[in-house]
């Protein structure tokens, strides 16, 4: 069997069927098949002699093969099209240089370090250059010589460390990607064309301009460098620091002891409620603290405010601590986990805490406990990534699954850094200060905080001088929520910026709003003109509804506060009842829950801005925000059938009528009786269509709340618990379960078998789309590894079958028969995997089934575009009812 596998000097390839040159093919017919050869995944280590004899070539491509030398590749003088790229180059095939009509040349994702000169000079039209995921540091002087051609380059994910100059004399260059390498600055020559109409540089330290300011495009990096023109750049010393940890481990009083240089217990009482954010100076660093709340309600928003670069302080209560896995997972393993999932890249500065009431050995002991357990999690997670990579490239068929295998390299690269765990007496100014000079030490060290410096035009912080003061001025009401036209003309009369122009201040409160300083959601349609100016307040607008025992909080509602809504004593109890049973919220209730919280934080002047005037004339902004983070979904009673709605035509704009009924909203995160979903859903059967995501190293806290509003807002009819959820589409149900246990964490997807060949069709376009759906969300944890099998269909047998890469067309597999290789049994595809059974008699090939999922909006099934526009979230109390959505059909 080994002799089989043995690699002859020339091996069998599969070409293209396309490709080949056909005798009975018209002759311009069969000239063109002459041009284009792909021998893409063929596993290749020479050039096959078939093709370098074929001088009438123009594209070739070699995608994913063994290459390290193209010997010969000379002799094709008429190629335009080269694709290199996922080989195993180490040195630059000089024989290129040969190639003078070159059009498009692909060398990505190998391993060269250096590219020598005279090559790029003798090739005067190459447009396309992708030399993406390689060991370079340098470019070749005679790139330059490409400026009249070159448009598209790519270096990203190198190892350069000075911007490369011969990029600077490509005159013609529209689209450059240097992201994930360590570039410290930017030349302003490189914007001062206008050829360049896109540009990506995240992943590097930079300081000028630093990240935040490239995050806006090349318009907001070249109105940087024309506000450096004006006056020398200033250096801007700013670190976000987040504090995390379990409920009452003392992170309140960390940071309020180190804010005021002394030690200051905060009391059971004052501990945090959603996130408190201050500013304190240590030398000439500023840093922003965020003390985020410890209870797993409050989980839920860490998501919108826990950002990469940041310095994060774990503080762990050793007083509670026990060697053992339990405490371990609660106190430190569950923050560890989901860092290491969301900001992957972090720097975590372990801090225990209590230690006045221990023992000095004990505490000796469960440091080393602490530390040795996070370095196993941390070999676990690296052993596990190094076993999936190994399967791929073992399988029979490694070329189906490149796109998981470099999502899989790219997750191996990141990894967290964890710092030596200090113990802290918070009664003691001594540890205080020794806390203090250990946070100065490291962020002052550049290899774990390259971006803590940053270079800005003297207008940015002048901007931000007299935003501060704007904030704290009595003009301004305390919650600093302001009109963004209005913070302009306050700004505006200033003498030191009296020229200063909307555009400009849209730029500089873009990157104070990515380093935490302000808040402005221009995203959200809603939100895009207001700014609020202390971001405490945006805190306490999600915490209105997302807290801690938000029961009592609906319970104590003031029979005045009732009134003030038309509601009774009666209304509360429903409410109270509702919410505990359903973790749903009728408007009215929102409305009477958040005027009593606000009144009791003096804020009721801002009740109508947040929520909106009565239903049907306004929407507030708290449920803009709640929505857009995915925290809470908007539901409707509404009849079935609407007797009024316009006649759809396709092609044309579906004018909807105004849907009557009450609003609800629920919130996912109280979730909690599953027994109304298993009802109608009616139980498993050994037949139903069945198949399981699975997550490394498990599904995120909150991912799963998170995915119910997402599936749920594309498919109104729903029924939902806290760890199922039963969506229907054109009567067919499907049901997605959580499996959240440690090295065995998963999706569940069911949907019934159809009862015949055509229903397969629908069947797989649903569980596609969900599958897509989670995929995209998943997007939002780096260090997530995400992958889609289909458990073997025989009792009892423990084998499951890997999905390829999803091509976006849903097929995942051209077999009509699969046959597992633990138990030998045989199934037809389409009961496995994305495919529907072949007729007797073939019919015409029909267009493939594409599938796009952005975010809420849109999505698409087989060769038509649909394009949801507006979605009415629905409850029917019928199963074969399908969805309620307003569409507009784009053929």
């Amino acid at each position: 069997m080994q002799k089989k596998k043995k690699w002859s000097a020339i091996p069998k390839v599969k070409v293209s069927f396309n490709h080949l040159p056909c005798p009975t093919c018209p002759g311009q017919e069969q000239e063109d098949r002459l041009r284009e050869v792909n021998l893409s995944t063929q596993r290749l280590r020479v050039l096959p002699p078939l093709v370098l004899s074929n001088p009438m070539l123009k594209s070739l491509d070699l995608d994913r093969n063994k290459l390290r030398s193209i010997t010969g590749i000379s002799k094709l003088c008429n190629l335009k099209k080269l694709i290199l790229s996922k080989n195993e180059f180490v040195d630059f095939p000089n024989e290129i240089q040969s190639l003078v009509c070159l059009e498009r040349l692909e060398l990505n994702q190998n391993q060269i370090r250096i590219i020598p000169e005279g090559v790029f000079s003798h090739l005067p039209r190459l447009k396309h250059l992708r030399l993406n995921n390689n060991r370079l540091c340098a470019l070749p002087r005679d790139l330059a010589a490409c400026g009249g051609s070159l448009q598209y380059l790519n270096i990203s994910n190198n190892l350069f460390r000075t911007f490369p100059q011969p990029v600077l004399q490509l005159a013609r260059l529209q689209e450059l990607h240097v992201q994930n390498n360590a570039l410290r600055q930017l030349p302003r020559e490189l914007f001062q064309g206008q050829s360049l109409k896109m540009f990506k540089a995240s992943g590097n330290p930079l300081r000028e301009p630093p990240s935040e300011v490239c995050a806006g495009g090349i318009r907001q990096i070249r109105n940087y460098f024309s506000q450096l023109q004006h006056g020398l750049g200033q250096e801007d010393k700013r670190v976000k620091t987040m504090f995390l940890g379990a409920s009452l481990a003392g992170k309140s009083t960390i940071c309020r002891s180190l804010k005021q240089g002394r030690s200051k217990l905060v009391p059971k009482e004052e501990r945090t409620v959603g996130i408190e954010i201050s500013e304190f100076q240590i030398e000439d660093f500023t840093f922003l603290f965020w003390d985020f709340a410890g209870q797993l309600e409050y989980y839920m928003t860490h998501h919108v405010f826990i950002t990469p670069q940041a310095l994060v302080i774990l503080v762990i209560n050793l007083h509670m601590y026990q060697t053992n896995d339990k405490t371990f997972k609660e106190l430190v393993g569950f923050w560890i986990n989901n860092l290491s999932m969301r900001v992957p890249n972090s720097v975590v500065l372990p801090v225990g805490t209590h230690v006045d009431c221990c023992q000095e050995q004990e505490v000796a002991e469960k440091t080393h406990d602490i530390m040795a357990r996070i370095t196993a999690m941390l070999a676990e997670r690296k052993s596990n990534l190094a076993h999936f990579i190994n399967n791929l490239e073992g399988s029979e068929e490694p070329k189906f699954y490149v796109d998981q295998w470099e999502r899989l390299k790219e997750m191996e690269s990141c990894t967290l850094t964890i710092l030596n765990l200090v113990a802290v007496n918070c009664t003691d100014h001594c540890d205080i200060r020794k806390l203090e000079a250990t946070i100065l030490k490291h962020v002052k060290n550049e290899e774990l905080f390259p971006e803590v410096v940053r270079v800005l035009p003297p207008v940015y912080r002048q901007v931000e001088a007299a935003i501060v003061d704007v904030a704290g001025s009595e003009e301004v009401a305390d919650h600093g929520m302001t009109d963004l036209q209005y913070l302009l003309s306050k700004l505006s009369q200033r003498k030191n910026l009296a020229s200063l122009s909307r555009e400009l201040l849209q730029d500089i409160l873009r990157y104070l709003h990515r380093i935490g300083l302000v808040v402005w959601y221009e995203e959200i349609k809603h939100l895009e003109s207001t700014v609020f100016l202390q971001p405490t307040f945006l805190i306490t607008m999600f915490k209105l509804l997302v807290r801690h025992q938000l029961v009592q909080q609906l319970e104590s509602i003031s029979v005045e506060t009732l009134i003030g809504e038309h509601a009774t004593i009666r209304d509360r109890a429903n409410w109270v009842w509702t919410f505990k049973s359903k973790a749903m919220l009728c408007h009215q209730a929102v409305r009477a829950l958040v005027k009593h919280q606000l009144c009791s934080e003096g804020m009721w002047d801002v009740f109508e801005e947040i929520m909106g005037h009565r239903p049907h004339r306004g929407r507030g902004k708290l449920f803009s925000l709640l929505e857009h983070f995915e925290l809470c979904l908007e539901v409707k009673h509404t009849e079935a059938l609407n007797p009024q709605a316009r006649e759809f035509v396709p092609g044309k704009p579906w004018e909807t009528t105004q849907i009557q009924g009450k609003s609800c909203y629920l919130f996912p995160t109280y979730l909690n009786q599953t027994e109304e979903v298993s009802e109608v859903w009616g139980g498993d059967h050994p037949e139903d269509i069945h198949i399981r995501a699975y997550f490394s190293p498990e599904i995120p806290e909150g991912f799963f709340q998170r995915f119910l509003v997402k599936a749920c807002s594309f498919y109104s009819t729903h029924w939902v618990a806290k760890v199922t959820c039963l969506l229907v589409c054109n009567g067919k149900p499907l049901l997605i379960k959580e499996n959240n246990q440690r090295a065995y964490s998963y999706l569940e997807l069911r949907s019934r078998k159809p009862s015949e060949r055509t229903g397969f069709q629908f069947a797989w376009d649903f569980l596609v789309a969900v599958v897509l759906i989670t995929q995209k969300l998943a997007e939002e944890w780096p260090g997530l590894h995400v992958c889609v099998k289909s458990p073997c269909r025989t009792s009892g047998c423990p084998a499951e079958f890997l999905w390829p890469d999803m091509d976006g067309t849903g097929a995942t597999t051209k077999e009509d028969v699969k046959t597992c290789g633990t138990c030998g049994h045989r199934f037809g595809a389409e009961l496995l995997l994305p495919k529907v059974p072949r007729p007797l008699e073939e019919p015409p090939a029909q267009p493939s089934a594409h599938y796009y999922v952005t975010s809420y909006g849109t999505t698409t099934f087989g060769p038509s575009s649909i394009q949801v526009t507006r979605q009415v979230r629905t409850l029917l109390p019928l199963l074969a009812q399908g969805p309620t959505v307003m569409v507009r059909l784009l053929k």
